[in-house]
C-alpha cells in the first residue's frame, strides 16, 4: 500500500512538472503566444516584436506601452500580402543590392507592386481644384503667381488623393477580412508607460529656491517623448542645483488650464521665486535649455 501511494505521488509530480514545463516553454514561448489571426493566418508575439525591433525610439517604447495602433499596421501589411498573392504577384528575387540597409524587403516590394498595379492611373486634378488650394495658400507663397505654383499645387493635390484611394482600399479590405485580436494577450504585454510628475511635486518645485523647468506634455505626444531623455540628462547633471519636472497635461488638465497650455510639449522656466521668467513652445535642444537655467540662476 505504501509502495502504491509513493508510485502515485511520484506520477502526480511528474505530471505536474510536465504541466509546468508545457505552459513555460510551450504556451509562453513568444512563437506560439497568437496575438492576431488575418483570415486565417497567424500574427505571433514572436512576430510582433521582430517588428517593433525595427523601429527606432521613441516610436519602439510608445508602441510597447500602446501596442495596438502597431498591431493594426501588421494587420494591413498582412491583408496586401494576402491581396498580392489572390492577384498572382510574386516578391522580387533578392540580389546583391538587397543587402543594403536601405534596401526594400520582399514583403514591401510585394505590396508596392500591388498599390502601383492597383492605382496605376494617376488621379484626376482640375483646374478649378488647384485655383482652389491656391486661394487657400495665397497668402503663404511669399506672392508668387498661379501659374508659377500651379505644378506644385497639382502634385500635392494629386498625392492627396492617391492617398485616400489607398485608404479607402486598405478599410475595403479590413471590412471584408476575417481578422481575430487577442485583447487580453494585447493588453498583458502593454508595457506600463513613464511616470509624470504630480501636483504636489510642482508645488514643491516653486517653492524650493532653485530654478525649474516644467516640460507640460505627454506620454502619447512624440516631440514630447524625444524630449525626455535630454530633461533626464540635465536633470542628473544639475542635481541640487535646479528642477526638472514633467507634467502630463491629460492627467493634470487643471495644471494645463492654469498654465495657459495650448500646445504640446511647453517649457516654461520659472526663477529661484517661483516666477515664470520663460517659455518656448516645441522641442528645444539641451545647449539652449541649460544656457536658459543658468541666465535665470543656476549654479555651474
Amino acid at each position: 500500500m505504501k509502495r502504491k501511494t509513493i508510485i502515485i505521488g511520484a506520477v502526480i509530480f511528474i505530471l505536474l512538472v510536465a504541466g509546468f514545463l508545457f505552459y513555460f516553454l510551450y504556451l509562453e514561448n513568444p512563437s506560439h503566444q497568437i496575438l492576431a489571426q488575418v483570415n486565417g493566418e497567424k500574427i505571433t508575439l514572436e512576430q510582433f516584436n521582430k517588428e517593433l525591433e525595427k523601429v527606432e525610439s521613441p516610436f519602439k517604447e510608445m508602441s510597447k506601452e500602446d501596442p495596438q495602433p502597431f498591431l493594426e499596421n501588421i494587420v494591413v501589411q498582412r491583408l496586401l500580402l494576402q491581396e498580392a498573392k489572390k492577384q498572382g504577384l510574386t516578391a522580387p528575387v533578392k540580389t546583391y543590392k538587397d543587402t543594403a540597409k536601405d534596401s526594400k524587403s520582399p514583403e514591401d516590394a510585394l505590396i508596392e507592386d500591388l498599390l502601383k498595379k492597383k492605382f496605376s492611373a494617376p488621379p484626376t486634378v482640375t483646374q478649378e481644384e488647384i485655383k482652389t488650394v491656391y486661394s487657400q495658400l495665397k497668402d503663404r507663397l511669399g506672392g508668387k503667381s498661379l501659374e508659377q505654383v500651379a505644378p506644385d499645387i497639382e502634385a500635392l493635390i494629386r498625392e492627396s488623393k492617391r492617398q485616400e484611394e489607398i485608404k479607402q482600399f486598405i478599410a475595403e479590405l479590413r471590412s471584408t477580412a476575417s481578422v481575430e485580436i487577442d485583447q487580453i494577450r494585447l493588453k498583458k504585454i502593454s508595457a506600463k508607460p513613464p511616470e509624470s510628475n504630480t501636483e504636489d511635486d510642482l508645488k514643491k518645485g516653486l517653492t524650493s529656491g532653485r530654478p525649474i523647468l516644467v516640460d507640460f506634455g505627454a506620454n502619447s505626444c512624440l516631440p514630447c517623448r524625444q524630449m525626455r531623455p535630454i530633461l533626464k540628462e540635465i536633470g542628473k547633471e544639475y542635481a541640487g542645483k535646479t528642477e526638472i519636472l514633467v507634467i502630463d497635461v491629460y492627467k493634470y488638465q487643471n495644471l494645463a488650464r492654469e498654465y495657459k497650455i495650448l500646445l504640446i510639449p511647453t517649457l516654461v522656466f520659472f526663477d529661484s521665486k517661483g516666477k515664470e521668467v520663460f517659455r518656448h513652445v516645441g522641442v528645444l535642444d539641451k545647449g539652449n535649455i541649460v544656457a536658459k537655467l543658468k541666465e535665470i540662476g543656476m549654479g555651474t
